[in-house]
């Protein structure tokens, strides 16, 4: 029940207010009939006037009458609609991020800083931006293990992201595994909409397994892989040493990428491809990830309001003048009329 922004949780509570004039009726009927002290009929009868304490018989049957009214107002929960009713998504989607740590990320084509540390800085900012979506984190690369499992636990996926390096795992680039590995992680998930983002820089060249034989079991299952290629290959400045001035040396190095598999990836499993050279292209390929992650969010047809909860404000007074009410009726104030 409500009028306009005020509401009622339990409207049936104020049914307590039509008591309140039964009260003071009876109240009111309880003093006429006190038996009064009679005065013969003389002047000095007629001069007599009541006291102040007799003018104000009244007050403790108001302030019972008053205390009524405020416990009646205070159980039928009046509250104020602080916002407006919004759509709530039913659940998060869940995305597992497979991320290439071959020694080829150290490239430095994505200068001042090479692919490494510039994926590493886009994939924290792509964290951040999500809410509701439980994340896990698959590194990989001749090899491919489970960094992170799929967690609500924003604070602790960046720092464990933030760990990872090159050269802790044996080198190449296992696609199929790293594919294979996060679609495991998804396949025991209940969620509606779940996802893998393979984000690499190399051609598949190490593994057992099959890159569009993971890509079909992602499909059997229901999960969209969206790829990801960092650099545009050929010949690019990699880390050789340094110099005498303890400076980084670099030497153009050939790195073959395979971006025609990766676009295979994502058209079986129904998701999508996006090159980036550089971290403008890297961040707008994750923000083109995000609005197709949003459309697939499933939302309810209805939704949830806020309100601000008055009840509280009803009860403390209403105990205040209930007590005082039945202190005064002990005092002058309950005299004979």
């Amino acid at each position: 029940m409500s009028f306009g922004a005020i509401g009622f949780a339990h409207p049936w509570a104020l049914c307590g207010l039509l008591a309140a004039p039964l009260l003071g009726f009876l109240l009111w009927r309880r003093r006429s009939r006190v038996p009064r002290l009679l005065l013969p009929s003389s002047a000095a009868a007629r001069t007599l006037k009541p006291s102040r304490w007799a003018r104000l018989w009244w007050l403790p049957g108001a302030l019972l009458v008053f205390a009524l009214v405020l416990t009646s107002l205070g159980l039928s929960g009046p509250r104020l609609r602080a916002s407006r009713r919004q759509d709530l998504a039913v659940e998060g989607i869940d995305i597992v991020v497979a991320f290439d740590l071959s020694t080829s990320m150290l490239a430095a084509d994505f200068r001042p800083k090479d692919r490494i540390t510039v994926a590493k800085e886009v994939l924290k900012s792509f964290i951040e931006s999500r809410q509701n979506d439980r994340i896990g984190l698959v590194v990989f690369a001749g090899e491919a293990y489970t960094q992170c499992p799929l967690t609500l636990d924003y604070k602790v996926l960046e720092e464990l992201l933030e760990q990872v390096r090159t050269g802790v795992i044996v080198d190449g680039t296992a696609i199929g595994n790293a594919l294979a590995t996060a679609v495991n992680r998804l396949r025991e998930s209940e969620a509606k909409s779940r996802v893998v983002i393979l984000i690499t820089d190399g051609d598949n060249n190490a593994g057992n397994i099959s890159p569009l034989q993971s890509a079909e079991i992602a499909k059997d299952l229901g999960i969209k892989v969206y790829t990801i290629l960092i650099g545009k290959g050929g010949r690019v400045p990699y880390p050789t040493g340094t110099d005498l001035f303890g400076r980084t040396t670099y030497e153009p190095v050939e790195i073959d990428v395979n971006p025609e598999l990766l676009q295979q990836i994502a058209k079986v499993t129904g998701g999508a491809y996006y090159p980036a050279t550089d971290k403008e292209t890297l961040e707008s390929g994750l923000h083109a990830v995000l609005d197709s992650l949003e459309k697939s969010k499933i939302y309810e047809a209805g939704g949830s309001t806020r309100y601000d909860e008055w009840y509280a404000r009803f009860f403390l007074p209403a105990a205040l003048f209930g007590l005082l009410g039945l202190a005064l009726r002990s005092s002058r104030l309950s005299g004979a009329p």
